[in-house]
């Protein structure tokens, strides 16, 4: 009589492995007010990047071998939609060329959140692992609970003793700090309109983590590029494909590194995306791929996920009007 075996589904998963460049290049992260201001607007900023994407390369290349380096730029339709991708990408491809510069693949920022039926921001948020401030006890609620993410521990409220005594203010403590706290808390979700809608900072966590090659659904690889050269583009932002091929580059979309070229304003963004890499769990077996893979090329990453996404922050000619996301 045989016996029956249980075992959990997971145990059979396999983390299938996904193409991987040397850099991941990003062109462009823009407001929706950016592309409202037209032609123009798109040109500064274009003519801006190129600088410093031509600095990028040439620091890539100095290990002695050709790197492999894809671009990307991320369109913001999740947030607020502007025109249509007939009418807007064109617009950026078109810029882009005039500047002397090439987009390989280009992205919705809502497929940060949801690709292809695959809840992304969703898996993510379920892998974060708070690290427990120093002397904690557990009275926080979790992350999954409030929405809200920080590096340490919070000013605690005001309260009154036993004996009705006041107690004092007690500052915030980084986690590791280095002589001095640096503090920060991330709102990672907000409730409207009944449905949760994802924070900028958390959605960009979810795109380095792509763009790293670390994202997976059940092993599966998320959000695979679909060519899309010499085809015209929808009217609706919806029939647009989470990521879409624009040329026919050997450089694969997820990369060993990213680098990202975007204006200074998006600096207090991308503190908060470090933040929350940092405390993602990661899939192991796709960090266990990379690992190996870039040592054996000899240019080996390092263990933390966010040291693995660097960006280079350019003042606006003339200033550029803030908001709110991206």
């Amino acid at each position: 009589m045989s016996e029956a075996v249980f075992q959990e589904t997971t145990a059979d998963l396999r983390t299938q492995s996904v193409p991987l460049s040397h850099l991941s290049l990003e062109l462009g992260h823009l407001y929706m007010e950016d592309f409202e201001a037209g032609p123009k607007r798109l040109a500064e900023h274009f003519a801006e990047v190129k600088v410093w994407a031509d600095a990028v390369r040439a620091s890539a290349g100095r290990r002695g071998k050709r790197p492999r380096i894809s671009t990307c730029f991320l369109v913001d339709d999740y947030f607020t939609r502007f025109s249509t991708p007939a009418e807007l990408i064109p617009m950026v491809l078109k810029e882009a060329e005039k500047a002397g510069l090439v987009i390989d693949y280009l992205a919705r920022e809502s497929a940060c959140a949801v690709a292809d039926r695959v809840e992304l921001a969703e898996s993510v948020m379920h892998r974060l692992v708070e690290s427990p401030p120093p002397g904690s006890y557990g009275s926080r609620p979790p992350v999954s609970q409030t929405g809200w993410l920080a590096n340490g521990q919070r000013t605690p409220s005001t309260s009154r003793s036993a004996l009705g005594e006041v107690k004092g203010w007690q500052a915030p403590q980084e986690t590791a700090a280095r002589n001095h706290s640096i503090f920060m808390d991330v709102e990672l979700w907000s409730e409207q309109d009944g449905r949760r809608l994802w924070s900028c900072p958390f959605l960009a966590a979810v795109w380095q983590l792509a763009r790293l090659g670390l994202l997976r659904h059940l092993g599966e690889p998320v959000l695979e590029a679909r060519d899309w050269q010499g085809e015209d583009f929808p009217h609706d932002w919806d029939r647009l494909p989470p990521l879409v091929k624009l040329t026919d580059t050997k450089a694969a979309f997820s990369a060993y590194r990213t680098c990202t070229l975007m204006p200074n304003r998006f600096l207090a963004v991308e503190d908060a995306v470090r933040l929350i890499l940092d405390q993602i769990d990661v899939d192991a077996g796709a960090l266990r791929q990379v690992a190996e893979r870039s040592a054996g090329e000899g240019i080996p990453v390092p263990p933390a996920v966010a040291q693995r996404a660097t960006y280079v922050f350019y003042e606006e000619p003339g200033g550029s009007s803030e908001g709110e996301e991206t």
